[in-house]
């Protein structure tokens, strides 16, 4: 059946592995994309949503990276939501609710309309090794496919156990059985591997629920969308969501089966999402709170499925379905499915290198969940980067790697190897310390140019982008070059509450008060003209009020990575001998040696690893 070898084999078909098959394949590498179930690529395991905070800044670099996430989310979307749009425009995060069915079935779509992706419905039960490098997988009908690399995104079914109550039983997700033989192996050729623990709410039939009584939560009047690409449109039409609360009568109901949770009778033992606690823990944790929101999401245009946000939980059956009638609109409430809570093995992941790929086993690459993330952007991003590194080892050309003051993706990757997680790991804008300049907005004018370098986009997402920043530069130029009459200024700036000036400035030193937005400033007659003269894209002029507003953040934070990127320049050699250098302390030679950085700069960023450590550190490397 499989005669030839591949260049690239990836294993699961979720968000990881449907962006690392699909950017191998655009690459040009021959790929297999192997799934025990072909019905369910690209299945939303939990919520039916995409993005959010950080999350969606992922999102949009991925698409502007090339990958598909943006693309398909925009496709089945049903609401569209831009977050946080009281705070900054570093903390702006677009967030999307989808079609369940729509977004698997797009992801299908895209999948099979690349020419070089083959699939095949199996198990892979282990890898094929030799002399330390991964060159094809086996699968649990004995069959043995080659390739010259492997790319596994196994989600949460290596080993899955699933939890509803005091009962338990093997499975991936609800109506799908475990992978197993993949952990043993690894762990045979000297892997460390450990357990983690997500959760998912009940799903419930939207017919039973009275709306009537919960607060409704549309989408925006003015949407958007992920993809920079043409090939999607914003949406016209939308469903709303609905939210409502728990209550001291729902708690108490649920604390009736605290003794039968795997939660709190130790039958589960490794560690959850901190920041999506289950309902029963956010009571237990905050007992001090009488309600708890609960945000009711529809699962797509036509299906009358209902998720339940806010309410995950491993409960038993019965209790869920008592303590969920207590909740106001849900009286009358019939199940589709009960909650569950799923153990399942992960890799921790500093047994990685930047690339993705093992440091144990040549050509061998984790993306996903097996990393002990959590949530479908950070999956699919890592999928991505190691996708494309996969190919470009094949190529033996440089690797692909984004820093940390270039992309989320690039924070993620690095928090990851570097620091390693012993629970799920959830993406924050608060985790970049450069997230002025990793914005949703500019995410293509950061990555695009690095895409089409790499073969996976054309020329053509080049020339936009172009345009977007020659034009954008050219606005905030016209801005600091043109002065304004004080008389027409002040009749505006008495409108907004704001100061009134005595004399004619330039319209950037105005535009940048935080009470005059682009609205206003358009009404002046001097960027009325030059708007009528210029024909801009709303985008480019959210660029423009970004850059006028918060210029003196982006530079400070551009001098802030300047200075990181000379520590990223002092490399360390690899396999260093750290346990040599007597004036390390004991941690930091314990630490370094496990986690082997490639730069002083990675060496910085390593728990226990001190200043004094790396001033040694710089001596040593000549510095």
């Amino acid at each position: 059946m499989f005669d030839k070898e591949y260049d690239v084999i990836v294993v699961g078909a979720g968000h990881a592995g449907g962006e690392a098959a699909a950017v191998s394949a655009n690459m040009g590498a021959s790929t297999l994309l192997v799934t025990m179930n072909l019905e369910t690529i690209g299945q939303m395991s939990c919520n039916p949503a995409m993005g959010g905070i950080a999350k969606g800044q992922i999102v949009r670099e991925i698409d502007a990276l090339g990958g598909l996430s943006g693309i398909v989310s925009d496709k089945s979307a049903i609401q569209f939501k831009m977050l946080n749009k009281s705070k900054g425009p570093a903390m702006w995060s677009p967030r999307t609710q989808n079609d369940r069915m729509r977004f698997s079935e797009e992801w299908r779509l895209q999948l099979e309309a690349i020419p070089l992706l083959d699939f095949y419905q199996e198990m892979v039960s282990g890898l094929i090794v030799e002399n330390g490098k991964a060159v094809g997988v086996r699968t649990s009908l004995g069959i043995e496919i080659r390739s010259k690399s492997v790319v596994l995104t196994n989600g949460t079914f290596l080993n899955g156990l699933i939890h509803i109550g005091d009962k338990q039983f093997g499975g991936g997700r609800a109506g799908e059985r475990a992978s197993t033989g993949i952990t043993g192996q690894l762990v045979e050729l000297g892997f460390e591997s450990g357990r983690m623990k997500t959760g998912t709410p009940p799903r419930v039939d939207g017919r039973s629920l009275d709306y009537s009584k919960m607060e409704p939560q549309p989408g925006d009047v003015d949407t958007s969308k992920f993809s920079y690409s043409n090939l999607t449109s914003s949406l016209k039409q939308q469903r709303d969501c609905h939210m409502t609360y728990t209550s001291p009568e729902v708690h108490n109901l649920l604390r009736e089966g605290f003794d039968r949770s795997p939660m709190f009778n130790g039958r589960i033992q490794s560690l959850g999402p901190r920041y999506c606690p289950s309902i029963e823990d956010k009571i237990d944790r905050f007992a001090d709170k009488d309600r708890h929101q609960l945000f009711v999401e529809p699962e797509g245009w036509n299906t009358c499925e209902v998720y339940v946000n806010g309410f995950s939980t491993s409960l038993p059956e019965d209790v869920q379905f008592k303590a969920l009638r207590s909740v106001v609109g849900f009286e009358k409430v019939k199940f589709f499915r009960p909650g569950y809570a799923i153990e399942y093995d992960y890799f921790p992941p500093t047994q990685l290198k930047h690339t993705l790929e093992t440091k144990l086993v040549d050509g061998l690459y984790f993306a996903g969940q097996i990393n002990g993330t959590t949530g479908y952007e950070e999956a699919a991003s890592q999928g991505l980067m190691a996708g494309i590194n996969a190919v470009r080892k094949i190529r033996e050309e440089e690797p692909f790697i984004l820093k940390r003051d270039e992309a989320y993706i690039g924070v993620l990757v690095d928090d990851l190897i570097t620091k390693g997680t012993e629970e799920p790991y959830r993406m924050f804008t608060s985790r970049a310390e450069y997230r002025t300049l990793l914005r949703q907005d500019n995410a293509d004018l950061r990555l695009t140019p690095r895409a089409v370098d790499l073969g996976i986009i054309t020329d053509e997402a080049l020339k936009r982008v172009d345009r977007k920043a020659t034009e954008s530069e050219k606005m905030v130029q016209f801005l600091r070059d043109t002065s304004y009459d004080f008389k027409e200024m002040n009749n505006l700036l008495v409108a907004k509450g704001s100061k009134e000036v005595t004399q004619n400035d330039k319209l950037f030193k105005v535009f940048s008060r935080p009470q005059i937005d682009l609205e206003d400033i358009k009404t002046i007659s001097q960027v009325k003209t030059y708007l009528e003269d210029n024909d801009l894209d709303n985008d480019i002029l959210e660029q423009v009020e970004v850059h006028v507003k918060y210029a003196g953040y982006i530079a400070k934070e551009k001098d802030n990575a300047d200075k990181l990127h000379r520590l990223e320049n002092v490399k360390i050699p690899p396999n260093y001998d750290f346990k040599s250098i007597k004036s390390l302390s004991f941690e930091a030679r314990e630490k370094l040696t496990k986690i082997q950085p490639v730069t002083v700069s990675q060496a910085s960023r390593i728990s226990g690893v001190s200043p004094s450590d790396i001033s040694v550190l710089l001596v040593h490397m000549g510095r």
